[in-house]
């Protein structure tokens, strides 16, 4: 991971890694990272800020004052969820003693943190590779939502599942848990640069014989500032996955 991470402590070792993949995420992030320190978790949260031109850096600057367990990483420009995601595997995957479990989940409050002990206990109790928190499952739900965006996610879900021959009911939620174990055996097969990468995932799962598992999340459409989710994004999750048919 060639950026810069700032307030990296020498001998990290949690049992948990947050990925907080960052931009423009200054109505939000301190609250967040507040609500996930108050789980009481094992846990190393690391925010994946891709230069945001507002104040999220500095926020995250500060709460590392207090939070020894924050990890920051500026990169130098908007590159995509996929590569910081990808980003934040590979720097768990580096520690000399890795996290056992790697969470991903977005820092917009559209996905509870107090949810993330419901993912843990899931992954904890099953032998799998990756936990989905699932809107699509019986008592997952969706709130604030407008048509056009429940339509986009239902027809990426269908081609996923039915073209891929994907399992999940949601496989492209982003609000997931990792085993290490499954990071480390797909990692270098990981080459998503945007919404893809929860496709990818579950794919690679399915090559290599890791369960993938569901629990019920409630979905909010996020509280603060606008959906980042554009047109070209869409076009570059319906490119990887016609690539992936045509591999099969």
């Amino acid at each position: 991971m060639n950026h810069e991470l700032i307030g990296v402590p020498s001998g990290i070792s949690n049992e948990i890694g947050i990925i907080l993949p960052t931009y423009r995420e200054a109505e939000n992030i301190s609250k967040l990272i507040d609500d996930i320190e108050g789980l009481n978790l094992d846990i190393s949260i690391l925010v994946i800020d891709d230069s945001s031109p507002d104040a999220t850096e500095e926020i995250v600057k500060k709460k590392q004052l207090n939070h020894k367990n924050i990890l920051l990483c500026v990169r130098p420009k908007k590159s995509g969820l996929g590569t910081a995601i990808t980003d934040g595997f590979k720097f768990f995957l580096s520690l000399d003693r890795p996290p056992k479990y790697v969470v991903t989940m977005d820092a917009d409050y559209s996905h509870n943190p107090q949810a993330i002990p419901q993912l843990l206990s899931t992954i904890r109790n099953c032998d799998c590779g990756i936990v989905i928190g699932s809107r699509y499952i019986k008592g997952g739900h969706i709130t604030n939502w407008p048509f056009t965006r429940k339509i986009i996610s239902r027809g990426a879900n269908f081609v996923a599942k039915f073209s891929l021959g994907l399992k999940p009911r949601d496989c492209t939620s982003g609000f997931r848990c990792y085993s290490t174990k499954f990071l480390k055996a797909t990692i270098g097969n990981l080459h998503s640069h945007t919404y893809e990468i929860q496709i990818e995932t579950i794919r690679q799962a399915h090559l290599r014989n890791f369960n993938v598992k569901e629990t019920p999340i409630l979905f909010v459409n996020r509280k603060s500032g606008k959906s980042k989710l554009s047109w070209i994004e869409v076009r570059s999750y319906m490119t990887y996955t016609l690539r992936a048919i045509i591999r099969s």
